[in-house]
């Protein structure tokens, strides 16, 4: 049988930088909220976490690469929401920012957790912040848990 080598919940010790874009605050600071509140009932210090704020998403990479370079975080989750608008912009910045902050992730070795909200209308992104559809921001932190725990299991 093949051997499963995963990741565990357990935050203790973690430090953690949350990098939270401004743009659609009302948004954005209910995932923050709820990716701290994960982190500390999974056993992180509230010591250990760190909220960089951030203009809006497209600034998530660029703030991200400089907290990969300093190497004082164990993981970085990157909150933020984009809403479509009658313009392309929406699809630029989505995938832009998704594609940066891959780039910080495979490039550091440091997981850099995707909990950006790409949706059609705000009501679709405030389901998404702790409305019917739950919290992505919850979400995001508890996969840096997970993935920091599997990169420690994988050397």
């Amino acid at each position: 049988m093949a051997r499963t080598v995963e990741g565990s919940s357990d935050a203790k010790g973690l430090k953690v930088a949350l990098i939270v874009a401004r743009w659609h605050e009302d948004v954005t600071s209910r995932l923050m909220d709820a990716a701290l509140d994960a982190l500390v009932k999974h056993g992180a210090s509230p010591d250990d976490l760190t909220v960089v704020r951030v203009p809006g998403s497209w600034e998530l990479p660029l703030a991200a690469a400089k907290l990969a370079a300093a190497r004082r975080h164990d993981a970085l989750v990157a909150l933020g929401c984009l809403i479509r608008g009658e313009t392309p912009h929406f699809d630029v910045l989505a995938a832009e920012t998704a594609a940066g902050l891959g780039r910080v992730g495979a490039s550091s070795g440091i997981p850099v957790v995707f909990g950006v909200l790409t949706c059609e209308t705000l009501e679709q992104a405030l389901s998404r912040a702790g409305g019917a559809a739950g919290n992505k921001g919850w979400d995001a932190a508890l996969a840096a848990i997970e993935m920091v725990s599997l990169y420690r299991r994988l050397g």
